[in-house]
């Protein structure tokens, strides 16, 4: 059973989503966290983590209108004696990459979503919701191929 970082980390077999991982913990502790500089690997590695195979989110559609929508990411494990399964979801990218075709979204496929508890500068416990996601780089600011109509990534 996953309950930490170590143990999310020695449990993904990806060499590159591992790296991505730490990284990305790393940086959540920089912006997250009051103690940014002095955060050893063994109390990075001991944060507390609790793993969600499913959770449901609020999305906005294209026309304006929010619906619940549900995403999954089973990470490498099975669903329902199935494959695996990380849904793709639409995020809005940084400001300077905008993608019109795309309606200014990039999609992502999730590998993982985690909750951690970080001690925030007043003393209190925070909670935050990460996800690890394969991201995609469209390619030719994307637009459509003129031809097959795909956008290229």
């Amino acid at each position: 059973m996953i309950n930490d970082f170590r143990t999310l980390l020695d449990d993904t077999q990806d060499e590159t989503h591992c790296v991505a991982l730490y990284r990305g913990m790393r940086d959540c502790m920089k912006h997250m966290s009051c103690n940014t500089t002095s955060i050893s690997d063994e109390q990075l590695h001991a944060i507390e983590i609790f793993i969600y195979h499913c959770i449901v989110v609020e999305v906005e559609r294209l026309e304006g209108e929010h619906i619940s929508q549900i995403c999954r990411c089973t990470g490498n494990q099975i669903w329902h004696r199935g494959d695996r399964q990380n849904n793709w979801v639409w995020v809005e990218p940084p400001l300077g990459m905008c993608y019109a075709t795309l309606s200014g979204c990039l999609p992502l496929q999730l590998q993982q979503l985690f909750k951690i508890k970080l001690l925030n500068e007043d003393g209190c416990f925070v909670e935050y919701y990460l996800a690890l996601a394969l991201t995609t780089i469209c390619v030719n600011l994307a637009n459509l191929n003129p031809i097959s109509e795909f956008v290229p990534v």
